[in-house]
């Protein structure tokens, strides 16, 4: 444009068009940057359904779009996570569509934590393998518990979540608060500590559940809570303890620990506290069916006093019938004594006379008897023999009977007793034996 006066006239400025300029500046990014490798957080990670990933990298003082096609996608070793830390390397561009500065992602790999990430699998598989992962160790949640106490840092917006959770679901529970950092070198030790001033107070009946609790970030930041002794304290707890720690991605080996494992903070307090309203609900439902069962009891105790009542009546009356009826009964009794007595006399007097005749008919078969016997004894008195002129032969040595020739020898001393007396003899040799 020229001007009166003016000897030097100003250049004609160069118009761009949008899609000239985008290429333009993607041109000069290529020139100088590509290809560019650049440290960074995931955040806002997604995959799309044609296996193209989208995420953002960014740190304290910026952030870039970047953009991960599915050829790249697929030679990932790993699953990326939002909070990570990683390295990747690409090429700076500009999508023109949008005018946005874009880093197309060829190669990506966990920045900064491959020695920690080594360290915590270490650390898992040994306290794995001493039994402090096992279910078995496990203890569930109490339903009302007396107090909840929280493991976490003052400045922590978990806490604030927590305590918002805890008054808007349960009210009426006290909180015990045990401060502690929760990220740096000096975290672990605080936060054991925090537990060991809890477990004193549980000790006492006041708390019934723990809460370690702690927002999401990297894994250096989450750190803290993979730490070995504060593992340990976790499992020595003598209630049961919710670890609530980073986001629901994030896992330490205090979740593993723990008895149980929430995936926020907020959801940690849930788990910890039912609903005010749950538990009025629960206690208008059973004064509902206590009242009713006692209503029906008093009803049927109240029909039964009635059905008594009735049966019952009168006292008077009642002591009247009873009364007669004990006399039917004592003359019914002593007209049955009079008749059964009488018969048993009569029956005793058969008796005695039916004992009588039996006992002499059975003596005079016994004398008759005894008669029998003796006259058979009579019979057999070998004195009865002897009259007849027979006499009995025994040796006068032995005494044994001779009642055969062959027991009799020449000269033997034999004794013959007879009817009135006994008489010794001496055998003598028979006709025609020798002498």
């Amino acid at each position: 444009m020229l001007t009166d006066g003016d000897p030097f006239p100003a250049p004609a400025r160069r118009v761009w068009a949008v899609g000239a300029l985008c290429r333009a500046v993607a041109d000069a990014l290529e020139a100088r940057f590509n290809p560019v490798a650049v440290r960074g957080e995931i955040s806002g990670f997604s995959r799309a359904a044609s296996g193209h990933c989208y995420f953002q990298l960014k740190d304290a003082q910026g952030q870039v779009r970047c953009a991960m096609f599915r050829r790249s996608a697929g030679m990932l070793t790993f699953s990326p996570r939002d909070g990570e830390l990683v390295e990747v390397t690409g090429r700076l561009g500009v999508y023109e569509q949008r005018g946005d500065l874009q880093l197309v992602v060829e190669s990506m790999r966990r920045a900064g934590q491959g020695a920690l990430f080594e360290q915590f699998l270490r650390l898992k598989a040994l306290l794995e393998a001493e039994g402090l992962f096992d279910a078995a160790r496990k203890r569930e949640l109490p339903l009302l518990p007396r107090g909840i106490g929280i493991a976490t840092s003052l400045g922590a917006a978990a806490l604030h979540d927590v305590v918002t959770c805890l008054r808007r679901r349960a009210p009426h529970v006290p909180v015990v608060l045990a401060p502690a950092a929760v990220q740096g070198s000096q975290a672990p030790a605080e936060l054991v500590g925090a537990l060991e001033s809890l477990y004193g107070v549980a000790a006492q009946g006041t708390i019934d559940v723990i809460l370690l609790v702690r927002g999401g970030g990297s894994i250096e930041d989450l750190w803290a809570f993979n730490d070995e002794q504060l593992a340990r304290t976790i499992v020595r707890s003598p209630v049961p303890l919710v670890s609530g720690v980073g986001h629901e991605t994030d896992f330490t080996i205090a979740d593993f620990c723990a008895d149980l494992r929430a995936p926020t903070p907020t959801a940690a307090a849930e788990l910890a506290a039912q609903p005010l309203e749950t538990w009025v609900s629960a206690l208008g439902l059973l004064h509902e069916r206590l009242q009713d069962a006692t209503w029906r009891r008093l009803d049927r105790a109240s029909q039964r006093l009635d059905q008594a009542a009735a049966h019952l009546g009168r006292p008077s009356t009642r002591t009247a019938q009873q009364h007669l009826r004990i006399e039917r009964q004592a003359q019914r009794l002593r007209f049955a004594l009079g008749a059964r007595g009488q018969r048993a006399h009569d029956q005793l007097a058969r008796a005695e006379e039916r004992l009588r005749a039996g006992l002499a008919e059975r003596m005079a078969r016994s004398e008759r008897r005894v008669e029998r016997l003796e006259m058979r004894l009579q019979l057999l008195d070998p004195r009865l023999v002897l009259q007849r002129g027979y006499a009995l032969l025994t040796d006068a040595a032995s005494g044994h009977a001779i009642t055969s020739v062959a027991q009799a020898q020449p000269g033997q001393a034999v004794r013959a007793a007879l009817a009135d007396g006994e008489v010794d003899l001496r055998v003598q040799p028979g006709p025609g034996a020798p002498a």
